[in-house]
């Protein structure tokens, strides 16, 4: 049986979901193979193509570079090796040419055995931490312990570490596609530090959000918050909703917990990005469902008049009173 060849494909921090559905949709003219990890990887299998393309594997993923940045979704950095951890731990030290090819047991093992620790894919700060403590500063060292000291240190969980830094993976590429969402996006001229503007912004984000997967006839089952902070990093999560919805009450509640989850004291915000996740045809109509209460089914009904409304004479006529704070 021929030995798989894995390419793991990342991309900026700064990816939207729009863009990174395009960068799914350029792999997907390689290879029918590829397997999204949002928001911001994907695992593609071209072993079976690089006959067709008439290249090499490194080629290839250059080649996939360069459309990436004709099609405006920027530079990525790809990994290629014969196993998803591997792969992955490379596209993250490719080097000036975005690319690292790792072609045989020899190639891997030296790239493998000098990097720290932390860089093996799926060791976090805690785990790299306890290791440390134990002498053990590489992916090499990690190699070269028993499964059965590895486990003690670090719990279960130790064996798979193990194995990965011996480029033992059995996983492979599960192709499927990208379960349908809906994103919108606010970017602050400075740093935002105020609570009271930021939870404007929020709130018209989550208005919008729900009044454009109404008008499609959607629900979604979760939602997502990016952040993007001051110097370019991005912290972001998800939360599922209790049912499947696409009422501005629900989402709103949800996003007011995913928010306060974040806890953030005098950060420094500069974008905000909201996505509903999951999301599939209404069951009973534009994002119906049955309650029992009949104050909520009351206000499901006045959003379709609302919604109505603000498509008639433009989205911002009709929208909560917190959300015209100047937020920009």
């Amino acid at each position: 049986m021929t030995a798989p060849v894995i390419m793991h494909v990342r991309c900026g921090p700064d990816i939207t979901p729009e863009t990174y559905r395009r960068l799914l949709g350029l792999l997907g003219d390689l290879t029918p193979l590829v397997q999204p990890i949002p928001p911001a990887a994907a695992l593609v299998e071209i072993g079976g193509v690089l006959r067709l393309h008439r290249t090499t594997p490194a080629d290839l993923a250059q080649r996939a570079r360069v459309r990436a940045l004709l099609h405006g979704i920027g530079p990525v950095r790809i990994g290629v090796a014969d196993t998803w951890a591997t792969a992955a731990t490379a596209s993250a030290h490719t080097g000036p040419s975005g690319v690292r090819w790792l072609p045989d047991h020899r190639a891997t093992t030296a790239f493998l055995d000098g990097l720290d620790i932390e860089a093996l894919y799926g060791v976090g700060a805690t785990t790299a931490q306890t290791l440390r403590r134990y002498g053990i500063y590489t992916i090499g060292a990690l190699a070269a312990q028993s499964e059965d000291v590895v486990c003690r240190l670090v719990g279960k969980h130790g064996r798979t570490l193990r194995d990965r830094a011996r480029n033992h993976d059995p996983r492979r590429v599960a192709p499927r596609r990208l379960p349908e969402a809906a994103s919108l996006s606010h970017s602050f001229d400075r740093d935002m530090l105020d609570p009271v503007l930021l939870r404007a912004a929020l709130l018209d984000l989550v208005v919008e959000l729900a009044e454009r997967i109404r008008g499609r006839e959607q629900t979604a089952r979760a939602l997502t918050l990016s952040v993007r902070l001051a110097g370019g990093s991005r912290t972001e999560r998800t939360r599922r909703l209790p049912a499947r919805s696409a009422h501005t009450d629900d989402l709103r509640t949800t996003l007011w917990q995913i928010w306060d989850g974040f806890a953030f004291e005098r950060a420094r915000i500069r974008g905000l990005t909201l996505t509903a996740d999951d999301l599939t045809p209404a069951a009973t109509g534009p994002g119906t469902q049955l309650s029992m209460d009949p104050a909520r089914e009351a206000r499901h009904q006045v959003e379709s008049v609302l919604d109505q409304i603000n498509q008639k004479f433009g989205r911002t006529l009709v929208r909560p009173a917190g959300a015209y704070r100047t937020a920009s």
